[in-house]
């Protein structure tokens, strides 16, 4: 424990020097095409694309995203059917070595990643959809799948892509010249919810906007005008999924014979529910409850049906988040930081019947300047901006602040106490040189990420690097060796239950970046293989951090094995089923009564939150089929 660590910037350096190194990649020449990656924060990086005399398309791209690396080229070349028929990628990420190959040769088309590799028959044109690489490769695909007859591309290794385009705008370079026309396309197939990438008149990739984006450099003032277009835009499409899907029963609704979660502690079998303007009015045994005249009846026979779920860690992304949500019987989500913009605009259209969605807790990310802020932060200079983002936080609508790693710790308690005063709810990581101790005592609800309290056992120079890649890699480095029982941590979760401060634990990010290699499937993921876009799938293997030198996948995981109090936990849906997910060893402080976190999913929050408006929401589920029924009353 005594041991120092070695400063992010060193490990990642130790790390890279095993695999590609940043002098051997590609440099863009003059000529190349540039694009700068920013967000609402400011600028991440750069990415360019040119191509060599002898045909040969590149890429090369530089970023930094809140302390993580990511240094990436690729060399690609069009086959005579006018599709890639080779590709290489080169560099590193916070992952490991970025390595990735593809190629067409006698027939078949063959393919190494991080993740995967195989081969399989050529035999028509298909664009190869790489895991990594620079931006270049997603332009590409974007740039074929545009051009073609139907606006409709084969991919490899598996499905298909399409594109349907937005709207239109105008933006000028800054500099006095003639407007560019820009179109926004939607695509679909590469993930969950639609991509939108913008073209100029050329048919040339233009970029891609969202909460990290990518626009040709010289147009950085034109993303938010970007941003706002295709938000409208692609608004647009919701009312015609809420007329789709939401039914209004006109009275009454009784689930009759299932199996029902009851009093926030036990299920029950044979059980009747009827709902009637979003309030449960009964819930007892099928054979003791009198079904209202008229009620509609859904045979619930085989089935279990339980309160709407809590997503208590959710960033929403986008309109299309909201039906993929409630699929999954999340009917309520906590935001704990977003585009304020966006989060306000889809609010407004839940309100008026125009978006489904679950009902969303927003908080205002609020950061401080740097190289590592956050992207979706309002930024702070100053104590008197901090407490000007929570007041316009309070006057917006939001329910709470979250307070980021780049913030300057000593506004913390003057920002908190002005949060408190205006009944607004205070969480987050935990600025670097804070330990969570101090946070507590400068006014801390909740303490954001399982790793952000383990920072109270963490060397100086790890807490004093914590914004960066440092509180991954300090707790990965030693947590195994903190005992919970003992000091420092001993007395800070005594004072945490003492002052019932909550817990944000999300224990699918400390899984998923400290357990599995490059290539394993999580158990909680496999139920939904074939039944996603494969580049999702595909992404479902994604490994976690490279360990640095001395330090093995076995030591990321382990902890020792103390008997703890319990305190109130913030947990998610997602982190509570993959954290049960594998039986290996986990971080050794266990919520308490996990049935009941949907109820109590914040000690000293507003009372609102305590008690979410769930009871019109309710999700029946048949063995691997679900059905979620709603009501306007939620």
């Amino acid at each position: 424990m005594r041991t120092t660590i070695v400063l992010a910037a060193s490990l990642l350096a130790e790390i890279a020097a095993a695999q590609t190194s940043v002098q051997s990649l590609a440099k863009p020449p003059a000529a190349a095409l540039h694009f700068t990656i920013i967000s609402t924060a400011g600028k991440h990086g750069e990415s360019a694309r040119w191509t060599t005399s002898e045909g040969i398309r590149m890429g090369r791209e530089s970023f930094l995203l809140r302390g993580q690396v990511f240094e990436t080229e690729s060399a690609s070349h069009v086959g005579a059917d006018g599709v890639l028929d080779r590709v290489t990628i080169r560099g590193f990420t916070p992952n490991g070595d970025a390595a990735e190959s593809f190629a067409i040769a006698e027939g078949r088309a063959t393919w190494k990643s991080p993740v995967d590799g195989g081969s399989t028959a050529y035999t028509a044109p298909a664009e190869y959809a790489a895991f990594g690489g620079p931006i270049d490769l997603t332009a590409d695909l974007a740039e074929r799948l545009i051009a073609s007859r139907d606006r409709s591309l084969a991919l490899l290794p598996a499905g298909r892509a399409r594109a349907e385009p937005l709207g239109k705008g105008v933006v000028g370079d800054g500099d006095g010249g003639a407007g560019l026309t820009v179109t926004a396309y939607a695509i679909t197939g590469l993930s969950n919810t639609p991509i939108p990438v913008w073209m100029d008149d050329s048919g040339k990739f233009f970029g891609a906007i969202g909460a990290l984006s990518w626009i040709r450099s010289g147009f950085e003032a034109q993303e938010s005008k970007l941003q706002e277009i295709q938000d409208e835009a692609l608004a647009k499409r919701s009312p015609a999924i809420v007329k789709a899907l939401l039914k209004t029963p006109s009275g009454p609704v009784a689930f009759t014979h299932v199996r029902a979660f009851l009093a926030g502690d036990h299920f029950a079998e044979n059980q009747t529910i009827v709902v009637d303007r979003g309030v449960v009015t009964q819930a007892g045994a099928a054979a003791q409850v009198s079904v209202p005249a008229g009620a509609q009846i859904i045979d619930g026979n085989g089935g279990t049906l339980v309160p709407g779920l809590w997503d208590s860690h959710m960033h929403f992304q986008d309109d299309a988040s909201g039906p993929a949500l409630l699929s999954l019987g999340v009917t309520s989500v906590r935001d704990p930081g977003n585009n304020n913009a966006l989060t306000l605009a889809r609010a407004a259209r839940r309100a008026g019947g125009e978006l489904l969605s679950p009902r969303v807790y927003p908080s205002v990310l609020i950061d401080g300047k740097g190289p590592n802020t956050a992207q979706a932060a309002s930024v702070a200079n100053s104590q008197n901006e901090a407490l000007a983002i929570a007041r316009k936080a309070k006057s917006d609508g939001f329910i709470a602040i979250k307070l980021y790693g780049t913030l300057n710790p000593d506004w913390v308690r003057a920002t908190a106490a002005e949060a408190h005063r205006l009944g607004l709810h205070v969480h987050g990581h935990l600025p670097s040189g804070m330990r969570p101790n101090q946070a507590i005592d400068d006014g801390y609800d909740e303490i954001t990420h399982i790793y952000f309290v383990m920072m109270q056992a963490m060397p100086d120079d790890v807490v004093a690097e914590s914004n960066g890649m440092a509180r991954f890699l300090g707790p990965g480095r030693y947590a195994k060796d903190v005992r919970l029982d003992a000091e420092p941590m001993k007395s800070l979760i005594a004072k945490m239950a003492q002052r019932k401060i909550a817990v944000d634990p999300t224990l699918v990010v400390a899984e998923s970046l400290y357990v599995p290699e490059n290539g394993d499937l999580s158990p909680a993921y496999a139920p939904f293989v074939g039944t996603l876009p494969p580049a999702v799938e595909r992404s479902f293997r994604q490994g976690g951090f490279v360990m640095p030198p001395g330090v093995t996948r076995a030591d990321f995981p382990s902890s020792p094995e103390p008997t703890v109090p319990e305190w109130n936990w913030c947990a998610s849906s997602n982190s509570t089923s993959r954290q049960a997910s594998r039986r290996r060893k986990r971080w050794p402080v266990r919520p308490s009564r996990p049935h009941t976190w949907s109820a109590r999913t914040l000690a000293r929050a507003p009372s609102r939150w305590a008690r979410p408006l769930i009871s019109s929401w309710w999700t029946a589920t048949r063995r691997n089929t679900s059905a979620t029924f709603a009501t306007r009353g939620s």
